[in-house]
C-alpha cells in the first residue's frame, strides 16, 4: 500500500523555481526534483491552500506550479480543518500570523496522511515546533503525520 503524502507549497515552489546559484537552495531544488521523479511511489495530496498559494507570484512560475499540481488529489479546507488550525495557533504551536502553515498541518492531519513533505523549516519542519504541533494534533484525536523534507523522505527509503 502506498504511503499517503501531503505536499506543502514550498516543495512545488522549489520544484518549479529558476535554478539557484545558492548551494543550499540548489540542493532543495535537486531534492525536490528527485522526489518528484519518484512521486509514483506515493499517494499524493495537496489542499485548497496549496492551490491558492501556487497561483501567487510570477505569472510563468505560477503556470509551472499549476501544471505540477494538476491532477493531484485535493483535500478540503473545511470547518474541521479550520478548528484544528485554530487550536495549533491558540497553543502557540504555530505563530498566529502564519495561519497558512497551521492550515497545511491541520488539513494533512484531518486528511489522515502519513507524511507532510515541506521545506518550511521555520514553522512546520522545525524540531522545536514539531513537538508542540504533535501535542496539539494528538490531543485533538488525530494521528500525527510525520513531517519531513523531500530529501528526508527519500533517504528513509519510504
Amino acid at each position: 500500500m502506498k504511503k499517503r503524502v501531503y505536499i506543502e507549497t514550498s516543495v512545488i515552489s522549489f520544484l518549479t523555481s529558476r535554478p539557484s546559484g545558492n548551494v543550499v537552495l540548489a540542493g532543495h531544488q535537486a531534492s525536490s526534483q528527485g522526489f518528484w521523479e519518484e512521486r509514483g511511489k506515493y499517494e499524493l495530496f495537496i489542499s485548497d491552500m496549496v492551490v491558492q498559494e501556487c497561483e501567487k507570484g510570477d505569472v510563468e512560475r505560477a503556470r509551472l506550479r499549476r501544471e505540477a499540481i494538476n491532477g493531484l488529489a485535493v483535500l478540503d479546507v473545511d470547518m474541521e480543518v479550520e478548528l484544528l488550525a485554530k487550536a495549533l495557533i491558540d497553543a502557540n504551536a504555530v505563530p498566529e500570523n502564519f495561519l497558512e502553515d497551521a492550515i497545511h498541518i491541520a488539513v494533512a492531519a484531518a486528511g489522515n496522511v502519513d507524511f507532510i513533505v515541506t521545506w518550511n523549516f521555520k514553522h512546520i519542519n522545525n524540531p522545536a515546533m514539531k513537538r508542540r504541533i504533535a501535542n496539539v494534533v494528538l490531543g485533538k484525536g488525530y494521528e500525527m503525520p510525520e513531517i519531513c523534507s523531500p530529501e528526508e523522505l527519500q533517504e528513509a527509503g519510504i
